[in-house]
Parts: structure tokens; C-alpha cells; sequence
């Protein structure tokens, strides 16, 4: 006896080819559900570890941006409040003119002298009030800040600015009488300036902050695009592509169909 060995090259083919179109199906289900092309080390190793590096820098300049928008909101309560201050001691400075006036009466000294007492008050309360997450810029003894400006441990360093009462040379001073309200007037003019000094310090270190946040934001869109690139998957193809292949699957299966069903009918023509 004779064994032979019946082969199905066609249905061998249409079997390899629908094998092929069902993975890439599997492809293209896999990049439409998670949204990404490469999900995997297998899918694409070496543009895996690039988007992965990218990543680390990317994580990174965000952690580094979160510092900077705390010092940027404790900058701007610092600001808000100096810039309170500063109208303030404008407002003593008027009450110390009138109270420079000579033969003013007791009454009007008592009145004006209770009046300074208050917006003195009013500036302490200002200057406790300035904090923002337990940091507060303009209180007596506060300590400069460092804040972190990369992801290598760079820095930028904001100055804390006393604007208390203390600090602005405020402390003593009343419009009781005439000598005391020269002396007031004298210290006003001095610590306006000094306010004004102080909140321009404060202003400066407020913009740094805002311009370099800006700019790591920018360079971490620019990442965001790049990783983007590298691994999601561009969905209008990955539809068009699962369409494609449905109706190939389809094709396949009838081919394969055809092909098993062709020994059968050479058999039928001899009688078998």
C-alpha cells in the first residue's frame, strides 16, 4: 500500500492570511482602546524607552511647577497685602500733615491721633494675615525663600520683606502733640519709601516666578506633542484600518471557505 499525503495549499493560504488580518485586528482593537500605539516593550522597544525618558522629564517639570505656583499664590498675598500697607501708611501721612498744623486744639489732636492709632492697628492685622500655606513674605523675621526652579535642583531665591509695623519704623509713634506728630510725619515719609522699596522687590520676584513658570509650561507642551507622537495612536487611521481589515477577515473567512470546500467537489467528480 501506498500512503499519500493529501495537501490544501489553497486553504493553507487562505488560513495564513486570515491568521494575519485577525492580528492585526488585534492591533488595531488594542491601539483604539487604549489609545496608544505602542502599549508595550514588544510593540516598539527603542521609541518605548525615548517616550519613557521623556516622561521622567516631563513628570519632573510638573512637580517643579507645582513648587512654583505655591510661591507664586504666597508672592501674590505677599503683594496684595504690601500694596494694602502702602495705601495705609498714605492715609497716616495725611492724618500726620493735619496734625502738623500749628494751634490745633486738643480735641481735634485726640480725634486725629485715634484715627493713626487705628491704621497702625490695621497694618498689623494686614501683615499677620499675609500667609499663604504657612509662609508668609512680609512678616518680621520671615526667611527668604528658595524655590525650585528644575528638575536638576536649580533655584530661584525670593527675599522676604518686613512690613510690619516694626519693620517699617512705625512702632511709637502718635500725632498726642506737635513734636510727636513732626517726628511721625518724618518716619512716614521714610517708611513709604521703604514700603514702596520693598514691595517693588517683591514685585519683581513675583514676575521670575510667573515668567519661568510660563516657559516650563510651554516646554512641557512641547513634550506632551513630542510623546504624543511617539506612542498614541493616530485614531481616524486605526478606524479606517479596523474597517479594512473586518472586510478582509471576512473575505478571508469565504476564501478559506472555498478552498476547503474545492477538494470536495474534485471528489465528486469521479464519484467519491
Amino acid at each position: 500500500m501506498v500512503n499519500s499525503i493529501n495537501t490544501n495549499t489553497g486553504a493553507a493560504t487562505a488560513l495564513r492570511q486570515l491568521s494575519d488580518t485577525r492580528g492585526n485586528l488585534d492591533k488595531n482593537q488594542s491601539h483604539i482602546s487604549t489609545g496608544r500605539k505602542i502599549n508595550s516593550p514588544k510593540d516598539d522597544a527603542a521609541t518605548l524607552a525615548i517616550a519613557q525618558q521623556l516622561m521622567a522629564t516631563f513628570s519632573g517639570t510638573e512637580a517643579v511647577r507645582d513648587g512654583l505656583s505655591r510661591a507664586s499664590a504666597s508672592l501674590d498675598v505677599a503683594v496684595a497685602a504690601g500694596q494694602s500697607t502702602s495705601d495705609l501708611l498714605v492715609e497716616m501721612k495725611g492724618l500726620a500733615v493735619q496734625a502738623n498744623q500749628e494751634g490745633l486744639d486738643q480735641t481735634s489732636r485726640d480725634a486725629l491721633n485715634s484715627a493713626f492709632g487705628a491704621l497702625q492697628a490695621q497694618i498689623a492685622t494686614i501683615n499677620d494675615s499675609a500667609d499663604f500655606a504657612g509662609t508668609n513674605l512680609i512678616a518680621a523675621g520671615a526667611p527668604n525663600q528658595n524655590i525650585l526652579s528644575d528638575d536638576n535642583g536649580g533655584r530661584i531665591s525670593v527675599k522676604a520683606q518686613d512690613l510690619s509695623t516694626g519693620g517699617l519704623g512705625l512702632t511709637g509713634l502718635s500725632l498726642d502733640t506737635f513734636g510727636n506728630a513732626t517726628g511721625a510725619l518724618s518716619a512716614l515719609d521714610a517708611a513709604i519709601a521703604d514700603a514702596s522699596a520693598k514691595l517693588a522687590d517683591l514685585g519683581s520676584s513675583a514676575k521670575r516666578i510667573e515668567t519661568h513658570d510660563d516657559l516650563l509650561g510651554i516646554q512641557n507642551d512641547t513634550l506632551r506633542a513630542g510623546i504624543g507622537d511617539l506612542v498614541d495612536a493616530d485614531m481616524a487611521a486605526e478606524s479606517a484600518a479596523l474597517q479594512s481589515n473586518q472586510i478582509k477577515e471576512s473575505l478571508g473567512m469565504i476564501s478559506l471557505s472555498v478552498a476547503n470546500a474545492a477538494p470536495s467537489r474534485m471528489l465528486a467528480l469521479f464519484g467519491g
